[in-house]
């Protein structure tokens, strides 16, 4: 990765571990982070359920088996965000919800993030049917690394707040899982392509993450901070919620 790339990314992860730590300590926004979550964790399943299927019928066994675990603690850290919601008087809106919306407000349809990271490659190309390995190790691998500070940082930035410590032990349970999610990324890598090959696609997805980083910041400024509603308030009312003088800023 070049200077300025290293630079922008240095930038762009700072910028979104402030936002995030910010998000998740807000009584009105922290529901919706969580939903978000909850969304991108379960939905990932059936994915990598038909990638370890992929795998086991080309006779990669170590690779099935690495996803079968993977797909499993993705399910569980669905129930993680699910449980947290709860504990905060939330659920996730309807899966029919967010299509009404969408079809609502044309850009909902489009995630600038997602755009950016797999420009070139067309939605038929990321099946899991069809992915090119390289693309899914590569890409998966960066996020995943990712995700892991971002999870803890978010964890970090609920110390102190009262009513919020299970919510936080189960987010540094996901960080540590999204640790090991990258790291059997890689080594799959490098049993398929070598260590340079492998090094050369983490610095191209890394680049890729760069773009997408900076796409999705300014996604964020176009709706001036507006977050998608992706939480609302369950039917019972067994509640914990967030103070209200929640809501200063936290260094990330």
């Amino acid at each position: 990765m070049n200077p300025l790339n290293s630079i922008l990314h240095v930038v762009g992860a700072g910028a979104t571990a402030y936002l995030l730590a910010n998000q998740v300590r807000d009584a009105q926004q922290c529901p919706h982070v969580l939903a978000g979550f909850y969304f991108a964790e379960s939905g990932s399943v059936p994915f990598l359920t038909k990638l370890r299927d992929r795998a086991q019928a080309e006779g990669d066994i170590w690779l099935a088996k690495q996803l079968t675990r993977h797909a499993n603690e993705e399910r569980r850290h669905g129930q993680i965000f699910a449980n947290a919601l709860k504990q905060l008087g939330k659920e996730p809106v309807s899966p029919e919800a967010i299509a009404e919306t969408a079809r609502a407000d044309k850009k909902e349809q489009k995630s600038p993030f997602l755009d950016a990271y797999y420009q070139g490659y067309s939605q038929a190309d990321l099946k899991a049917e069809v992915i090119d390995w390289q693309v899914f190790l590569g890409s998966t691998h960066i996020l995943e690394a990712d995700a892991c500070g971002d999870f803890r940082r978010m964890a970090q930035a609920l110390d102190n707040v009262s009513g919020m410590e299970k919510i936080q032990a189960g987010i540094f349970s996901v960080s540590k899982d999204e640790q090991r999610h990258a790291s059997y990324l890689k080594e799959a890598m490098q049993r398929r392509y070598g260590y340079f090959k492998t090094e050369s696609l983490i610095d191209a997805w890394r680049s890729r993450k760069v773009d997408a980083l900076m796409a999705m910041l300014g996604g964020m400024l176009e709706r001036r901070g507006a977050m998608r509603t992706l939480a609302q308030d369950r039917s019972d009312t067994a509640t914990t919620s967030l103070s209200t003088n929640t809501k200063a800023p936290v260094a990330a």
